[in-house]
């Protein structure tokens, strides 16, 4: 990886910025972030060593550009179209630009862009659902080969599915925020946009925890040296067809808190065996009714990223459809969520012989009420 700024200083314009980094950075030196000022790394990509050879190569990995800045901000406009000039000069690298103004792309961009350029990766961020449904329309609509999109730091719940069904993003990366006044990062809003991810099988990437990390109602304070580590070990990046989420370690919940949990619940509990329900159970008899069971759970539930997942299971039609709904074992999303069950993960047969426990545990509660 090489980071190039050929430009630094920036100014906030979203929730993302408040805390960003390069103000906390440059005000620790008596240094003006809103400043922006041309770099002496301006053309980094064209400096060559004594042997006449480019100082950055290819091995180098990804060149990830104007990190303490936005490459579309305004003050750069007189500087941009050289960048442009060394970007489509080095078509042997792989240039990543992250913005907070995709809205300003189309103003910025060189003539002869045409319908994007191979070498160039746009990633829009997008921290909170207002700054989502307000930058990835845009970002859908341009002509870039490659977008992704990068919610860091996360600062509430979610919902890009919509955008993410489109096939045109490529990558999700996901963060909390890092400083002495981070803002919390919940866990459950890193898990739900890796849910959307798995069933549009957009790979995603779970950057860092942040320094104030919420997860199954305890808080944690974690050093910025293990904010990324941290990350990286729970596992929760997916890339699909690699089954990587097997690794992930979880526990199963207590069956009794389980349910009791679930009686709590205003819509789990709203379900209940109709009269034909409790017949086709007592005519076919409990073991059959559990073959049913385990059938439906291995078709419907039991892959990586099960086809049509969140909508594969009818909710009358058969009693174990019903006890799937009331026991939160319907999609891949509920048993993450209820659970335990990390979704992203190929089934073992221990877990479905458990979620089959837990609907028929269901359905004999239910026949003999």
């Amino acid at each position: 990886m090489t980071i190039w700024n050929p430009w630094h200083g920036c100014h906030k314009i979203s929730p993302g910025c408040a805390n960003c980094y390069v103000y906390r950075r440059d005000e620790s030196i008596g240094k003006d972030a809103s400043i922006v000022s041309k770099t002496g790394d301006y053309d980094l990509p064209l400096k060559k060593n004594r042997y006449k050879e480019f100082k950055v190569t290819s091995d180098d990995g990804t060149v990830y550009t104007c990190m303490t800045s936005d490459f579309f901000i305004e003050d750069a406009d007189e500087w941009r179209q050289g960048c442009w000039d060394i970007i489509r000069f080095r078509q042997d690298l792989s240039f990543h630009i992250i913005t907070k103004r995709i809205d300003r792309f189309e103003k910025c961009i060189p003539s002869d862009w045409g319908d994007g350029w191979g070498n160039v990766t746009i990633s829009s961020t997008c921290e909170n659902q207002d700054r989502t449904d307000y930058r990835l329309p845009i970002l859908l609509e341009l002509p870039i080969k490659h977008k992704q999109v990068i919610c860091e730091p996360i600062l509430g719940e979610i919902n890009m599915e919509k955008y993410l069904s489109s096939g045109l993003i490529e990558h999700v990366t996901c963060g909390g925020e890092s400083g002495s006044d981070a803002r919390l990062c919940d866990f459950r809003w890193v898990q739900e946009i890796r849910r959307e991810c798995i069933r549009c099988g957009v790979p995603f990437t779970f950057k860092q925890t942040g320094a104030l990390f919420l997860r199954n109602g305890k808080t944690y304070h974690i050093d910025r040296k293990d904010q990324i580590p941290q990350a990286q070990k729970s596992g929760y990046s997916y890339i699909p067809g690699t089954n990587s989420a097997s690794l992930i370690s979880y526990k199963l919940p207590d069956r009794i808190e389980l349910f009791d949990r679930l009686s709590k619940s205003t819509f789990r509990s709203r379900f209940c065996l109709s009269g034909k329900d409790v017949d086709t159970v007592k005519q076919k008899g409990f073991s059959v009714i559990r073959d049913h069971a385990k059938d439906f759970v291995k078709k419907r539930l039991s892959a990586e990223n099960p086809e049509n997942d969140g909508k594969q299971t009818p909710m009358k039609g058969h009693p174990v459809f019903v006890a799937q709904h009331a026991t939160a074992s319907c999609c891949r999303s509920c048993l993450e969520k209820w659970h335990h069950i990390p979704a992203g993960k190929e089934l073992t047969l221990q877990e479905q012989e458990y979620i089959v426990d837990v609907i028929m545990e269901w359905i004999k509660n239910n026949i003999e009420i």
